[in-house]
């Protein structure tokens, strides 16, 4: 595949719910393109789509309107093309780490490889995330960070073109949140991974992306802007605070959301 071909384009994407009030419009007229390789962050206030856009592009919702298509076929359903990682880590608490991820590994390569091969694939994708010590425990028997590690681990361990992110550390402390999106960081460099993220953190869309995607409210919401963050990498966040680029490109998100496109929660 020719290396300047798009990993992911979409296409004048909508999608409305049914509702008892009549139909929900959650989306209209999403057009984006991610390069392979490439950071894409979403951001925008709750209620925007964000999490709705992610869904269509793992393929656990169908669009009402346009199309996506994943390295030029259209999405139809979920697959292990497109790793997931949600803010809630979803293991299962009876199986250890290792066998968490090795029921991914198994999903993907269990017709073409032997077991040992693939308990090796999945110690691989633990040692990767840093979790290789942790492997014989289970998911009560470690932080709530480590346990996003696992998972992160798990979706990497299926070789997918696309990591998809929804708020991963949205529920951990602020210094557990930092180590791992340094950890990222270098999970990408060394994969090459194409990543789509949502987040409602400004500094960690700043810190980890190519691109942000900043979207309007909702109901009915689109694409407001796209901000290109030309920050060379590897990023230290120590010294990105000071620097005049990261700050300006936090100023133009925090403009878009709390200045042109303010929210305001109204009690139901």
């Amino acid at each position: 595949m020719p290396a300047n071909k798009p990993m992911l384009q979409i296409n004048d994407v909508g999608m409305t719910f049914p509702t008892r009030r009549g139909p929900f419009v959650a989306l209209r007229d999403i057009s984006l393109t991610v390069q392979r390789g490439e950071f894409v962050s979403l951001i925008g206030h709750s209620g925007c789509g964000k999490s709705t856009l992610l869904n269509l592009v793992a393929g656990l919702t169908t669009p009402t309107a346009g199309v996506l298509l994943l390295e030029d076929r259209e999405l139809k359903g979920p697959g292990p093309d497109r790793g997931v990682v949600f803010q809630n880590h979803s293991l299962l608490p009876w199986l250890s780490c290792l066998d968490n991820v090795l029921l991914a590994v198994e999903r993907v390569f269990g017709d073409v490889e032997t077991k040992p091969q693939l308990r090796a694939r999945a110690q691989a994708a633990l040692e990767l995330v840093n979790m290789g010590p942790a492997a014989a425990k289970r998911p009560h028997e470690i932080s709530g960070g480590m346990k996003q590690r696992v998972g992160i681990a798990r979706a990497l361990a299926m070789e997918p073109k696309m990591l998809l992110m929804d708020e991963p550390f949205g529920a951990l402390d602020a210094l557990t949140r930092a180590r791992l999106q340094d950890e990222l960081t270098k999970i990408v460099a060394t994969t090459g991974a194409t990543v789509m993220m949502v987040t409602h953190d400004v500094d960690e869309a700043v810190l980890l992306s190519d691109r942000i995607v900043m979207m309007t409210n909702g109901p009915a919401a689109t694409i407001g802007e796209v901000l290109r963050v030309d920050l060379p990498r590897p990023r230290n966040r120590v010294e990105l605070v000071e620097d005049r680029a990261y700050v300006q490109y936090r100023k133009e998100v925090i403009d878009f959301l709390y200045m042109r496109h303010s929210h305001v929660e109204r009690a139901a």
